[in-house]
């Protein structure tokens, strides 16, 4: 009896604690909010990447030089979670060119891309993320645009596709302050003008009711856009007449007011307060005078502000200081008493709370060849020293001229267009020279966008996205053992070897599934391995399937409007600059001029191609690329090993496009027509051959099937002598995978030393490099160089983190003469 009694106790008592714990839900939901916000940021943490480079743009034969900062969380603190970033430089068709794999140092690494002579001019970007951004998508990727030239060798430009919007028409959307336009309630609209080259378009027009009454006047003020307010009725229907530069009209619908809603107004004109209003609409108003709402004011998932309107009041204002919040993007919502979203807004905050780097130097101005020592003294926002990591680029402005309102710097980037998946315009613009006019239009920026980093709904609801792409905390090599039909081997024995290093070795043991996996390896992107199973009875009749982790997709690139239709004219001064340069190095036999051949044509008709389905005949092809030529690249993939080495085809997605008319490849397979993306799935060490067919001549025979060029891939049918293995058969296999790349060192000529030849005229753009400077303790460091041999205006950029995730940068000038 004594039993049932307490059963029944504890019964009770477990029921009312559920109970409370429903109604303290249902009283405080602000608690549930930040709850979730905590549980987001420890399951989902934000990763971003910044690049640091030298210079904006860049010719044929030269480096481009670069630093990567990974950071993580609200604060940008250096990132510890991943280790590995990587690195792509992708031309304007969405092809990779170059890619390399760099270990991270405490959040950083640093390398470099070596352009070679005959490389197409072009609009490029530099992309850069790790595994674990994938999980974001794409937009929230590093892509930094830019221009290449060639001077060197007379090549056909590779021509930027035409713009996203070919109707020709100005694109213009509008956007109700906190979502929606409320009947009663006066509200600003934003609006975005695009034209068809994706870049804002300059615009005007009118509001119109239904009546034709005039409503409204707008115009837009920045980069296509602008704001203006309303009083919406109900029950009428408003019109936007718009007239562009060119004196074309258009006529769009606004958006339909609601009767039913709130309206989140945020004014920040003063400097030191936000003045925030939340204004309900008579139909809230009057079914329920005593409904509260609160609003949260969050920024990388952290809260800083929270306000609660009274019972009974239709309007509610709070003043709130800027000062609570950190610089960067905060995203303010409104909450019903239940704790569901109803109005959002983004707000920009630019506080003095990061870095501030000081430079001195002993002059103003120095000569040609002079030594240049810059002291650096890093300080936080409380005037205490600053340690921290930083990168330095010092360039001839007088032949690089930079248009700094267009760079997107670490501090646009980190703070501005890395939490944005829209494109934005002119970036630096909003932070180089602040002003009422640029906060002002950030303000209306900030009202066009909308926070995607998490979607209220799905946080509040447990409806976190799957992470289908984990950290990368060091290279791995992982695979599965198969039997020979295609079941997989449990407890098979797999061993590693390194070809080049006897000492290396490791060995482990399959799962159930087959599996293995070897972690946290260390080895450079040339690395040979070889594979080894064997079954738990030491038989080696296995296939052994090696994983290859492919790089992201490299479409949707969304600053595509910033890409330059006429290269050479807008460069001409840094053409010429660069063309002497050339010429200067070659004349001393200077520089990495190695220029390859624009044609490799490789007919052989021994056994090596006696399985060729090619209909000309084996070898008779353009081009011929072996097998065996690709065994030691330590790329990922045919396409990735191909890429630049073929002439007239390009790789986009992994499928072949002939540059004739930049359309797809027919590929052909061992004599089977197969879909382009089928070249993706070949395992490199299978082609024998590949054969490259653009020639007229050689593509009729294939009718249709040949109109942008055939693409004959021939794979391996056992018995060649130059098999790549040493131990050919089951249970063995190579693996070249892709790993860490190593850094070159910048050049800077020491003039002060006697073996430096004074007698080569210095012609260098990029005058200094260093991407390794800290500061110590006392928030001091300095570097020194020469002076290239040309008078001019000088321009030194640094950029960098602190320990505490404060951001700095600093434009330092001085005249060479």
């Amino acid at each position: 009896m004594m039993y049932k009694r307490i059963f029944k106790a504890l019964l009770f008592l477990t029921c009312l604690a559920a109970v409370y714990s429903f109604i303290s839900l249902e009283v405080d939901p602000l608690a549930k909010i930040r709850q979730q916000l905590d549980k987001w940021i420890y399951e989902q943490p934000v990763e971003k990447v910044y690049v640091h480079m030298d210079k904006p743009f860049y010719a044929a034969g030269e480096d481009i030089w670069f630093k990567a900062y990974v950071v993580s969380g609200s604060g940008h603190k250096l990132s510890t979670l991943s280790a590995i970033v990587n690195v792509d430089l992708i031309d304007n068709r969405d092809s990779i060119r170059q890619s390399v794999k760099l270990a991270l140092d405490h959040g950083v690494a640093n390398g470099d891309f070596a352009l070679p002579d005959t490389l197409h001019p072009g609009n490029y970007r530099i992309r850069a993320y790790t595994n674990y951004m994938r999980n974001a998508g794409s937009d929230y990727f590093f892509n930094k645009l830019i221009t290449i030239i060639n001077t060197i060798v007379p090549v056909k430009e590779s021509k930027t596709p035409v713009a996203n919007n070919v109707t020709g028409k100005i694109d213009i959307q509008f956007f109700p302050e906190g979502g929606y336009l409320v009947n009663g309630i006066t509200t600003k609209v934003a609006f975005k003008a695009v034209a068809p080259d994706g870049l804002g378009a300059t615009v005007k027009g009118t509001i119109t009711d239904g009546k034709g009454q005039l409503v409204a006047n707008f115009a837009s003020s920045h980069a296509g856009m602008g704001v203006f307010e309303m009083t919406p009725v109900a029950g009428v229907t408003y019109l936007a007449k718009t007239v562009d530069a060119g004196s074309s009209e258009s006529t769009a619908e606004l958006p339909r007011a609601i009767d039913k809603g709130y309206v989140l107004s945020i004014t920040g004109s003063d400097p030191q307060n936000l003045l925030v209003k939340v204004s309900a609409s008579k139909a809230v108003f009057r079914d329920d005078p005593n409904r509260a709402v609160f609003v949260v004011a969050q920024s990388g998932g952290k809260i800083y502000d929270t306000e609660k309107s009274k019972p009974g009041t239709a309007v509610s204002a709070f003043v709130i200081p800027k000062n609570k919040f950190p610089s960067g993007i905060v995203q303010f919502t409104l909450f019903s008493s239940l704790g569901e979203p109803l109005n959002e807004r983004l707000v920009f905050i630019q506080n003095r709370d990061q870095l501030n780097l000081n430079v001195t130097t002993d002059k103003q101005a120095y000569a040609p060849r002079e030594r240049v020592k810059i002291d650096i003294d890093a300080i936080a926002a409380d005037n205490k020293p600053a340690a921290g990591s930083f990168s330095v680029s010092v360039i001839d402005e007088t032949k690089v001229p930079v248009d700094e309102d267009a760079e997107n710097n670490i501090m646009t980037s980190l703070l501005l267009t890395s939490d944005l998946r829209g494109y934005v315009e002119r970036p630096a613009w909003y932070f180089n020279r602040p002003t009422d006019e640029t906060r002002t239009a950030l303000d209306v920026l900030m009202l066009t966008q909308g926070y995607h980093r998490f979607e209220w709904k799905q946080l509040l609801n447990n409806a976190f996205p799957a992470k289908q792409y984990q950290p990368e905390n060091s290279l791995q090599v992982s695979g599965t053992v198969l039997t020979p039909a295609g079941k997989p081997v449990a407890n098979a024995k797999v061993k590693l070897f390194d070809l080049d290093s006897i000492q290396f070795t490791r060995d482990t043991v399959t799962d159930d599934r087959g599996r293995f996996m070897f972690k946290n390896l260390t080895f450079d992107d040339s690395v040979r391995f070889i594979v080894q199973a064997r079954t738990s009875k030491n038989k080696r009749d296995v296939d052994i399937k090696m994983d290859n982790l492919l790089p992201a997709a490299t479409s949707g690139n969304k600053d595509k409007p910033d890409y330059q239709i006429d290269i050479n004219n807008n460069l001409s001064v840094y053409a010429q600059s660069s063309k002497q340069l050339y010429q200067e190095q070659r004349k001393y036999g200077l520089g990495n001029h190695v220029i390859p051949l624009r044609e490799v044509v490789i007919r052989e008709k021994k056994q090596a191609l006696k399985y060729s389905a090619n209909l000309n005949g084996p070898g008779n092809a353009d081009q011929v690329i072996f097998g065996k030529d690709l065994w030691n690249i330590g790329c990922l993939n045919i396409p990735e090993c191909l890429q630049g080495r073929l002439v007239g085809v390009i790789f986009r997605n992994g499928i072949p496009y002939s540059t004739r008319d930049f359309r797809p490849m027919q590929l052909i397979v061992d004599g089977a027509y197969v879909d382009g993306e089928f070249l993706n799935a070949l395992n490199y060490n299978d082609v024998q051959a590949i054969e490259v067919l653009r020639n007229v001549a050689l593509t009729s025979i294939y009718g249709g099937f040949g109109g942008s060029g055939v693409f004959l891939v021939t794979t391996r049918h056992g018995g060649e002598t130059d098999d790549p293995q040493p131990i050919y058969g089951r249970g063995i296999t190579t693996y070249y995978p892709k790993g860490y790349y190593k850094a070159r060192v910048f050049y800077s000529p020491q003039y002060d030393k006697p073996n430096t030849n004074k007698q080569v005229a210095d012609l260098r753009t990029t005058i200094y490099w260093n991407p390794n400077l800290l500061t110590g303790k006392d928030g001091k460091t300095s570097f020194e160089y020469f002076n290239a041999g040309s008078k001019g205006s000088y321009r030194v950029v640094i950029e960098g983190i602190d320990n505490k995730g404060k951001i700095g940068r600093l434009v330092y000038r001085y005249r060479v003469q």
